[in-house]
């Protein structure tokens, strides 16, 4: 296996590459994840099974759409591809450090910078992609309300329903959503889709990165909601994204809203206490 990644990375990147030591590295809890060193040159190789390529291409797609609007610093994706019974992406590798007060600064106003990449093809996104190891469906839909509605909340709620979620208001919500997102018509920004803490970084050089991606073009509140979401970032972040990109006022009802949707998203995932906390959620929400 480590034999045809070498040589894909090699082709790629058009300089020999040979593998002379592989360990494995913190990758989250839906891939496994390893450190490539060649001697000269290191890569971070993700793997999991043949039948997700899809979600490595996805992610590949997602961070060159990120790089190439030279706002957010990302490890660029070398190669993906299928071996053996594994699908792997490979990764630039990035040294991390430890964040300082301007590190965070510039996250804050990179990530405004980013939101501002916009589209004329509406909310959505070129293909589906995965929000942890679940399907992300992001059909190109004109109206924010609808594209939320239909591709987060309710799709979140049918795999919920097949793991035997209980969501007594439920139906209530999903009447209500259209009330709390009044008034509201955000443009279409590039967001990262799924940024809590354990997806942004900085660099040993003090540059921001974010990480592991599932890219569409949404209201850029999604991505703010989120870093709220699993403790927040600190302050010196919100202080330069509101000086360089303002947040529309309502919007501390709304994060409730957009990140009860990863709540459930967890719920699909993992099960445990994500359904008593969705359901707080959503009866705070309705008060």
């Amino acid at each position: 296996m480590w034999t045809d990644i070498a040589t894909h990375i090699s082709h790629t990147t058009d300089t020999p590459f040979q593998v002379k030591h592989h360990r494995p590295v913190g990758g989250g809890c839906i891939n496994q994840a390893y450190a490539l060193d060649g001697g000269d040159r290191a890569f971070f190789v993700k793997l999991n099974q043949a039948s997700q390529i899809g979600m490595f291409e996805a992610e590949a797609l997602g961070l060159k759409q990120i790089y190439q609007s030279q706002t957010m610093r990302v490890p660029r994706p070398i190669c993906w591809g299928t071996t053996d019974s594994r699908s792997y992406l490979v990764l630039e590798w990035l040294n991390f450090g430890y964040g300082t007060h301007q590190s965070w600064e510039d996250m804050g106003r990179n990530l405004a910078a980013m939101h501002r990449v916009s589209s004329d093809r509406g909310f959505g996104w070129d293909q589906s992609n995965t929000i942890g190891a679940t399907p992300q469906p992001n059909p190109w839909t004109q109206s924010w309300l609808d594209f939320f509605l239909e591709h987060r909340m309710a799709h979140q709620f049918r795999l919920a329903a097949r793991r035997g979620g209980h969501f007594p208001q439920q139906a209530a919500l999903m009447a209500a959503i259209p009330d709390l997102l009044a008034g509201h018509d955000p443009q279409p920004s590039l967001v990262h889709g799924d940024l809590w803490s354990g997806n942004a970084s900085v660099t040993v050089e003090g540059e921001p990165v974010i990480l592991d991606p599932a890219t569409y073009f949404g209201d850029r509140e999604v991505d703010i909601a989120m870093t709220e979401l699993f403790g927040r970032f600190p302050n010196e972040f919100y202080s330069a994204y509101q000086s360089a990109y303002p947040l529309d006022p309502g919007y501390d009802r709304r994060k409730t809203l957009y990140n009860l949707y990863h709540v459930i998203n967890h719920f699909n995932l993992f099960g445990g206490g994500y359904e008593s906390q969705a359901n707080s959620m959503i009866a705070s929400l309705l008060r």
